[in-house]
């Protein structure tokens, strides 16, 4: 195997991960077998997580694997290589028979975001990306196409946001920059894709995201050239002991300084 040959088969292992999760759980929901709600989440998230975990395990038996429904283990920690996966990401929104929910499966190599796919099982589209310091690239698979960082932003940005709570300094901060338009929606994963499909601008957060929330979005986002970072403008790392990641900014890469001027302004890091 030649020094990259190893990059198209994990990015195909991701794809075909992401998409097939997706399609399995998707399928267990409209059964219509369960109506709890709760029922329907525990399903959905068991499905998904025994799918992937049994699928990376068992083909990158070396790779570390971090998975939100499976109990951590401080073993991935010595790994150089490590799968973050969220195995469904937006539960509320899948149990409510929405489609703004997610699958997440990416490779985190030495802390960095390296590969992942975002499935979005409602729309059977698979967003994929190599972030990988000079092999970038990214695309869509199931029709539809990615906008990159560079491409242009209307006048009056729009700007993606929780559906379960509003901040008083999100309000602000959309103030601030001049929004348009504030899109209440479920799940990180179709967040960013709001922003990759071009029917939005810029997603800010800043509590209660884990790395399974982060990593694949941020390595889609990151391999079309778009800006990934925390509210000060610092990179995120992965594979940290403690997997919370809460602050995240995704905006165009010519509009970074413009957003986070305006994150400072409108009190989010004080808040």
């Amino acid at each position: 195997m030649s020094n990259t040959d190893w990059i198209e088969r994990d990015l195909a292992l991701a794809i075909h991960a992401a998409r097939e999760a997706g399609r399995r759980v998707q399928g267990l929901r409209l059964t219509g077998r369960w109506k709890d709600e709760s029922m329907i989440a525990d399903i959905g998230d068991q499905a998904a997580d025994g799918y992937l975990r049994g699928l990376l395990e068992g083909r990158c038996p070396d790779d570390g694997v971090l998975s939100e429904e499976t109990a951590d283990s401080s073993l991935r920690q010595s790994k150089s290589r490590v799968w973050i996966v969220d195995p469904l990401d937006g539960t509320k929104e899948y149990s409510q028979l929405r489609d703004d929910w997610a699958v997440h499966v990416a490779l985190c190599i030495d802390g960095k975001c390296a590969l992942g796919a975002v499935a979005l099982p409602a729309t059977d589209q698979v967003m994929w990306g190599v972030a990988i310091e000079g092999k970038e690239r990214g695309g869509v698979e199931g029709g539809g196409s990615l906008l990159s960082g560079d491409s242009p932003q209307p006048a009056k940005p729009r700007m993606v946001v929780s559906r379960s709570h509003t901040p008083e300094w999100i309000t602000k901060f959309a103030q601030i920059l001049g929004v348009g338009e504030q899109q209440p929606t479920g799940s990180v994963g179709y967040k960013v894709s709001r922003l990759l499909f071009g029917t939005a601008d810029v997603y800010v957060h800043k509590k209660g995201l884990k790395e399974w929330d982060t990593c694949a979005p941020e390595t889609v986002a990151r391999a079309l050239g778009w800006t990934v970072c925390k509210l000060r403008g610092e990179a995120h790392r992965y594979n940290l002991p403690d997997p919370k990641n809460h602050e995240l900014v995704i905006c165009r890469s010519k509009e970074k300084a413009r957003v986070l001027a305006a994150l400072a302004q409108s009190g989010a890091l004080e808040a």
